[in-house]
């Protein structure tokens, strides 16, 4: 095997190896619960950091985390080794950065609510398209009066802001109370949800995820999505969207390299597109396409094929096919679907064979020298070198602990903003209001003590009041102030 090629596994005759030059035209592990994606994730992962590509992964079971450590030999293990024909096998840990959107199992995962952008955000928010559109008018608002927007507080004091002024904002159409109102409310549950320490800063750095250690290996980033999915599984979506579009944005254009910069995986991928506008699916499918341009590579992991996009599937150069059930006419004809998006083997009966699979097999097909896909093979995996299943949490601990990024994100930054502005301003609103106000009262003061002709009268013939003239002039004068006769 030569160091620019993963073993993906054998079969006793074939060996099927991924060219890593060939990564970045992406790829897919798909398979039914069980049947060991994980396992065929974990054995990509380690190829790559072995060839010194970094890796970024979303570890939503909770059992990535044994990749930081050394696996062990068991008979089984050892017996597919002797299958595949595996000559140079050793155990051995890899270099792992832990991250954690909610700050409990590695260093936090922060990003703004710019950077987010209204389109994903529309999105993880489930507004409707009149809502959308009120959040464009908000972001757009912002950038016209200067104002930044951070995190909740900052996007929440904006849309106050514009509902105490909807009516000298007009010319950036309408902007309906109900929207606000709307959109405030689903703030709200996202909150709940605990995403609002994800909108903030410091905010994640890109170069964070692409280093390499001292030996020369990639470093393997692994999210910590088994909280996050059960209780947000729209801002896992958001967050995973949000990378890949930053790192579009951001990296430079490199072409075809002999590896790539980084190695993206996406576990549950169909949350990326469940429910997804098509303005959204639309720029996933670009960026998708074009990414590769940046050096980098995606790899989506779901339990059928059928969960993307045709327009990202047919993107997918290497694809590592497990078990499929198919009990029902629509699983049948799904199956069909899946066997034909393989380069067909005429010594494998592809539709049959998926349904037949067992724990640990695939049938894969890569991409060889000249780009083309490989025709189509079936082989047991290649068992990791690292633990399979999770370190415990003195050993993720201790991980964390000697993590070169230790300390720069874990204290959060709360520069001035959206909110601090506002606040300023509305401050300063009141002080002219209450300025302004005292003037008035000054100035009514002022005429007050002023005697008018009338009331200088008055008191003069009040002087009089004992003389029966002075009296009849009293009533006449005090019966007209009064309006009477």
């Amino acid at each position: 095997m030569k160091k620019n090629q993963i073993l993906l596994g054998g079969n006793g005759q074939t060996q099927v190896l991924l060219d890593i030059a060939m990564a970045n035209r992406h790829g897919l592990i798909a398979g039914a619960t069980g049947t060991g994606k994980t396992v065929s994730l974990q054995v990509l992962a380690e190829g790559f950091s072995e060839a010194g590509v970094p890796v970024f992964m979303a570890d939503v079971k909770g059992d990535l985390s044994g990749i930081a450590a050394s696996g062990e030999l068991n008979d089984k293990i050892q017996e597919r080794i002797q299958r595949i024909g595996i000559g140079d096998f050793t155990l051995r840990p890899f270099p792992v950065v832990f991250w954690d959107i909610f700050a409990r199992q590695g260093h936090p995962v922060r990003t703004t609510i710019s950077d987010m952008g209204p389109l994903l955000l529309s999105t993880l928010l489930e507004l409707n398209d009149t809502q959308t559109g009120v959040l464009y008018s908000a972001f757009k608002i912002a950038d016209d009066e200067g104002l930044l927007l951070l995190d909740f507080k900052d996007l929440q004091s904006l849309l106050r802001w514009i509902g105490d002024n909807r009516k000298s904002l007009g010319h950036y159409g309408h902007i309906s109370p109900a929207s606000l109102g709307a959109i405030q409310r689903r703030l709200l549950v996202l909150e709940e949800q605990g995403a609002e320490g994800f909108f903030g800063e410091p905010a994640l750095q890109l170069k964070d995820l692409m280093h390499v250690d001292f030996s020369g290996q990639g470093v393997i980033s692994i999210l910590d999505a088994t909280d996050l999915i059960q209780r947000s599984p729209r801002l896992y979506a958001a967050f995973l969207l949000w990378l890949l579009a930053e790192l579009f944005e951001n990296l430079p254009e490199e072409g075809d390299q002999e590896k790539p910069k980084l190695v993206l995986f996406f576990d549950e991928a169909h949350l990326l597109f469940k429910r997804a506008p098509k303005a959204l699916l639309d720029t996933i499918e670009q960026v998708v396409r074009l990414i590769r341009s940046k050096g980098v590579g995606v790899f989506f992991i779901s339990q059928s094929p059928l969960d993307l996009p045709d327009a990202v599937s047919a993107q997918l150069g290497c694809r590592i096919q497990h078990a499929l059930r198919a009990f029902t006419p629509r699983e049948k004809k799904a199956l069909k679907v899946v066997a034909q998006t393989f380069r067909p083997n005429p010594d494998i009966e592809t539709e049959k064979v998926i349904s037949e699979l067992g724990t640990g097999e695939a049938l894969v097909s890569v991409l060889d020298a000249k780009g083309a896909p490989t025709p189509v093979e079936r082989i047991l995996i290649c068992p990791p070198k690292s633990r399979i299943g999770p370190i415990d949490d003195n050993a993720r601990q201790e991980v964390i602990e000697r993590s070169p990024l230790g300390g720069k994100y874990e204290q959060e930054l709360d520069r001035e903003s959206a909110y601090e502005l506002l606040q300023e301003r509305a401050q300063q609103e009141m002080a002219l209001q209450q300025a302004a106000l005292a003037s008035k009262e000054k100035s009514s003061s002022r005429r007050s003590n002023r005697q008018s002709i009338g009331e200088a009268f008055i008191k003069s013939a009040a002087r009089s009041i004992g003389r029966q003239i002075g009296r009849q002039l009293i009533r006449g004068i005090m019966g007209s102030l009064l309006g009477g006769r």
